[in-house]
């Protein structure tokens, strides 16, 4: 027989994986697969993720990186999705530059990449939504992560999706 902790736990850990499948799946600019995506469901890298917030926290001055650390110790998975800087090729100028080689020389952010990561984002928070998993979509988290190098050294830019199987969100409502 199995409790309704351990069965909201495996829950929350399926709910993961669609999350990940939805963040593959989603709509890229010009079909180029720059997004990568990690899943943290295991005590020791979630700690590990906890220490390194609370230390940015302290060095850059930002009280929220605290707060959030502190409440994604007891989530069960935490979805993380990072995005390659790898310029489209579209030479728009939406980046701040003439064109996509200008970008590349400054190795700054293609805007197309970040609007790819939003989509990859909202695509896996509506499963979580979905599957009524409390979440909340967190820079706080991929911030981290970057640090950590949970991506190739070509993701730039990351946020987070942890999970919550709870009477009350614990994302909303922040101290």
């Amino acid at each position: 027989m199995e409790r309704s902790n351990e069965l909201e736990r495996d829950g929350a850990i399926e709910v993961a994986k669609y999350m990940a499948l939805a963040a593959r799946t989603a709509p890229k600019t010009c079909g180029i697969d720059n997004i990568e995506v990690a899943a943290i469901n295991d005590r020791p890298t979630k700690k590990k993720l906890a220490e390194k917030m609370k230390e940015l926290s302290k060095k850059e001055n930002r009280p929220s990186l605290e707060r959030d650390a502190n409440l994604i110790e007891d989530s069960p998975a935490i979805i993380v999705i990072g995005v390659k800087s790898n310029p489209a090729g579209l030479n728009c100028g939406f980046c701040g530059y003439t064109t996509c080689a200008e970008l590349r020389k400054t190795k700054g952010i293609c805007a197309y990449n970040s609007i790819d990561l939003g989509i990859a984002i909202d695509s896996a928070a509506g499963i979580a939504n979905s599957f009524h998993a409390d979440n909340r979509v967190m820079y706080s988290i991929g911030r981290a992560c970057l640090d950590l190098k949970i991506f190739s050294q070509t993701v730039k830019q990351a946020l987070g999706i942890p999970l919550s199987v709870t009477g009350k969100n614990p994302f909303f409502d922040r101290k």
